[in-house]
């Protein structure tokens, strides 16, 4: 039984920070950015439209989170919250090395360690998959494999979408017209003498 109370406290702890971290995002919760804000700063790390990368982000972790703190759908809750460490550790936290007080991997790591032992531990028996019956179906490890395959494979696709060009209209224009050689108003160049 304490093995099962172990995981049901670890599974509320992982399950309820990534669901409150979707929530910063999706509703402002928690003095989280909101939609708006989070809109921002998906711009800002090349994800356009950055509104929809937000909410796309927002979405998963509030169904990673409930799904892991419910103990629901078997490996399909971490595999959700593997890919979004794998996107949010690349794109914001990697150059700033591990420690999380210089805003590094560490937290994140910590996210995707508790979220692979999930995924290939299971949830114990105070989980909505074990009162449900689901616990040993959904946790075959062909299943198990697969879903964090596509988690890794959806997270690379995601990173891969980046766009780091300017905004329209940010890029320089000249602010006189020139005129080419050859053109109406300019000159031709002057024939070689031998």
């Amino acid at each position: 039984m304490i093995h099962d109370l172990g995981l049901l406290a670890a599974r509320f702890a992982v399950g309820g920070g990534i669901a409150a971290h979707g929530a910063q995002k999706a509703f402002g919760a928690f003095e989280g950015p909101g939609p708006e804000g989070a809109g921002r700063f998906m711009e800002s790390l090349g994800f356009k439209p950055g509104g929809q990368f937000a909410t796309i982000a927002s979405a998963n972790e509030l169904t990673s989170g409930l799904l892991i703190a419910l103990g629901l759908g078997g490996p399909v809750g971490p595999a959700l919250l593997l890919s979004t460490m794998i996107v949010a550790q690349t794109s914001v936290h990697l150059k700033n090395g591990f420690f999380a007080q210089k805003n590094g991997v560490e937290l994140g790591t910590l996210y995707a360690s508790a979220a692979l032992a999930f995924a290939s531990g299971g949830y114990g028996k105070l989980s909505a998959d074990h009162v449900l019956g689901l616990d040993e179906k959904l946790r075959h490890p062909l299943l198990t494999t697969l879903a964090l395959a596509a988690a890794v494979a959806g997270s690379y696709l995601v990173l891969a979408q980046r766009d780091f060009s300017p905004p329209p209209g940010t890029l320089a224009t000249p602010t006189t017209t020139g005129v080419r050689n050859g053109e109406a108003g300019g000159t031709s160049p002057a024939p070689a003498t031998g």
